[in-house]
């Protein structure tokens, strides 16, 4: 199931809602202002950052510029109830299922979300003559590119 975390007036959470109706991807909409994030639930997206909380944490956010000092020297504790005190320091929308963590609203990245079973299908199906062709393409070619560096070794 995919998770879509959003807040209302977010321009780029209205296109990733969007996008998900448009492909058919069922998904749980929370939005994070009317919705308490439980403790599990942002260690759980912490957990997914890859690149710490640089991820998800907009330090341009009043919240944040008013915190004066490292979000690094928070523990754990502290800045899971930073984030339940001042969601809007979360950058939006972030969107995740089981092995897909995107955070924002991007073209490219949020094709990832497709199962690999139907690009599968896409890669077969869809020809120039879809209407869907420029995504279905894209998602053939990089299905190809991935297959071709598997074959080679590399």
């Amino acid at each position: 199931m995919i998770l879509l975390y959003t807040s209302p007036g977010c321009a780029s959470c209205r296109k990733a809602k969007q996008w998900l109706k448009d492909n058919d991807l069922p998904f749980v909409e929370k939005n994070i202002f009317t919705t308490l994030l439980k403790e599990d639930e942002i260690k759980y997206i912490l957990s997914r950052c890859e690149n710490g909380t640089e991820d998800i944490i907009s330090t341009r956010s009043k919240p944040f510029q008013a915190l004066k000092m490292n979000i690094d020297d928070l523990s754990t504790k502290e800045l899971i109830a930073f984030i339940q005190k001042n969601p809007s320091v979360m950058k939006r929308p972030i969107i995740l299922d089981e092995r897909t963590f995107v955070v924002g609203y991007d073209d490219d990245e949020i094709t990832s979300l497709i199962p690999a079973k139907l690009r599968a299908i896409s890669s077969e199906a869809c020809n120039e003559k879809c209407p869907n062709y420029p995504i279905c393409g894209k998602t053939r070619k990089e299905t190809a590119d991935v297959g071709k560096v598997g074959h080679l070794g590399v």
